[in-house]
């Protein structure tokens, strides 16, 4: 079966479409809500929101431009939405904005499971200005649009989520160069 052909089943709320739909994106989606949650238990229930918007909204794709790009924009506003409103972003004059090089040492490796761990462990408004601008591309703007905040505020919590990232790498090599001593 075709793209074209599955997205008019689950137009058509064939439940086997969109079991099917789901088995073909689950994953890759799920690997978006990881990034945007503070943990697992969270990621699950922003997917299977995401899932149940998809398929409200799935009429409304129009098949240009990218389905998974349309089904990833639609999961990172899924996430983003449990944030919105909760006053969990204070406004920063942008005059006071600190701008922060970042650089870490390129012969170290570190697990792409310890990033993602400390990646979660941010607190919110720094996971999610982090994950939209580093892991996601998105501009300063267009991170103050989705989240409702100015881009000063967008570029402050991007350098104080750079400054607690490298603290704890940082201590993450202390502690591995102690223990090997």
């Amino acid at each position: 079966m075709s793209l074209k052909q599955l997205i008019h089943k689950c137009i058509n709320n064939e439940t086997k479409a969109q079991s099917e739909l789901y088995q073909l994106y689950s994953s890759k989606l799920f690997s978006i809500c990881l990034k945007y949650s503070r943990n697992y238990a969270e990621a699950e229930d922003n997917l299977q929101d995401a899932f149940v918007t998809i398929f409200n909204k799935i009429s409304q794709y129009k098949h240009k431009g990218s389905f998974e790009g349309w089904l990833k924009r639609i999961t990172i506003n899924t996430a983003l939405q449990r944030y919105r409103n909760q006053g969990v972003f204070e406004i920063i004059d942008e005059s006071k904005i600190e701008v922060v090089e970042v650089t870490i040492d390129d012969d170290f490796d570190i697990s792409i499971d310890f990033l993602l761990q400390i990646i979660q462990e941010l607190p919110d408004r720094y996971r999610l200005v982090f994950n939209l601008y580093v892991m996601d591309g998105y501009s300063h703007k267009d991170i103050a649009d989705m989240l409702k905040i100015t881009t000063g505020t967008s570029k402050s919590n991007l350098a104080r989520a750079r400054m607690i990232l490298i603290e704890k790498i940082e201590a993450y090599k202390a502690s591995l160069n102690s223990q090997s001593l």
